[in-house]
């Protein structure tokens, strides 16, 4: 039983780390260099993220600063960029890349906090998910009398506590980041 609640709260653990670096990369108005983890460069014909090949930094709140280490990348870092799903034009000046965040309209915060409540749906239904494979095998370990039927109930118990703490952890980054993305 307890490889079975060691398992389930690891998984669950998972999810929430999953929710966060998500999270991470939903632009919101204000600058972060987390929003380019995903965009990757052909270095040397290899596919790299773009931190290993630059030093990424935010001086302001509506600004990114990409100086990469080797200026031949500028070019390729800036197609890159446009090829992603930020929607923002990069600034070269031939030494760095500038990218400037314009303040989001009302309409995009909306669709913002919409896609940030779908994707803490998401993490909610993987908890639960979760959740319902944890009883089974507790389930299955009473069926072939490996733990008795309160032992069982117990275990079910702690899963569901389980459950209700994590799913109260994604509530919370949620409306976490719905505050942040409504902010002006």
């Amino acid at each position: 039983m307890h490889n079975v609640l060691e398992s389930c709260e690891t998984k669950m653990k998972k999810s929430v780390e999953s929710l966060q670096r998500e999270f991470a990369t939903l632009r919101t108005g204000r600058a972060s260099a987390s929003l380019l983890d995903r965009i990757r460069i052909d270095y040397y014909g290899t596919e790299t993220p773009l931190n290993q090949v630059s030093t990424i930094s935010t001086p302001e709140a509506r600004t990114i600063v990409i100086q990469p280490w080797d200026k031949s990348l500028l070019n390729v870092i800036e197609k890159a960029i446009l090829k992603s799903d930020l929607d923002l034009p990069p600034n070269n000046d031939g030494k760095l890349i500038r990218l400037n965040f314009p303040p989001l309209n009302e309409e995009r915060r909306k669709a913002l906090v919409k896609t940030a409540k779908s994707i803490a749906e998401q993490s909610r239904v993987a908890i639960r998910n979760i959740r319902r494979e944890a009883i089974d095998d507790l389930k299955k370990l009473e069926k072939s009398s490996e733990i008795s039927e309160d032992e069982q109930r117990d275990g079910e118990a702690r899963v569901q506590k389980l459950t209700d703490s994590y799913v109260e952890q994604i509530n919370a980054l949620s409306d976490e980041k719905e505050k942040e993305i409504m902010e002006i």
